[in-house]
């Protein structure tokens, strides 16, 4: 076992199998040494936990909700890059993460919910997983997911 794997297992988490495209894409492709993955949503089990938009108030995703599906969409995404490089050890840099928030109009903590992707991969790839990132609300997302997170890291 390696390195991450071993950080992710510590932290309680196990790499999910690679979500099946929703479209005419891939999950992740390389690129010189990067790689790229498609916007991953937060399955688990190869369902949504919740779906809606986010924001304050009944009927809503909470933020905080949010939050963790955005922290599970990056783990979803990691499944993508070790699918395509072999192991998560490779990773010598996250570099940019995007994350997308289906907002409620009046909903602007769009940062504070793509901080559970961020903060998950500083706690997994410690200084390598610190990154450029962003933060971006939307009118809906699909299968009406709350967030959408995608990667781009640099391997070696």
């Amino acid at each position: 076992m390696g390195e991450i794997s071993e950080r992710l297992q510590e932290l309680g988490f196990t790499l999910p199998q690679v979500a099946a495209p929703a479209g005419a894409y891939i999950p992740a492709l390389i690129s010189g040494n990067l790689v790229f993955t498609a916007g991953q949503l937060p399955f688990v089990g190869g369902a949504l936990p919740e779906t809606g938009k986010v924001g304050e108030g009944t009927g809503l995703v909470s933020p905080t909700d949010a939050k963790g599906f955005a922290q599970i969409a990056a783990l979803n995404a990691l499944a993508a890059v070790e699918n395509v490089l072999g192991s998560l050890d490779r990773v010598t840099r996250v570099v940019k993460v995007t994350g997308f928030v289906a907002s409620d109009p009046s909903f602007t903590g769009q940062p504070g919910v793509i901080n559970g992707a961020s903060e998950f991969l500083g706690e997994v790839f410690g200084e390598r997983g610190v990154h450029a990132r962003s933060a971006v609300g939307v009118a809906v997302l699909p299968l009406d997911s709350p967030v959408e997170v995608e990667l781009i890291v640099e391997f070696a």
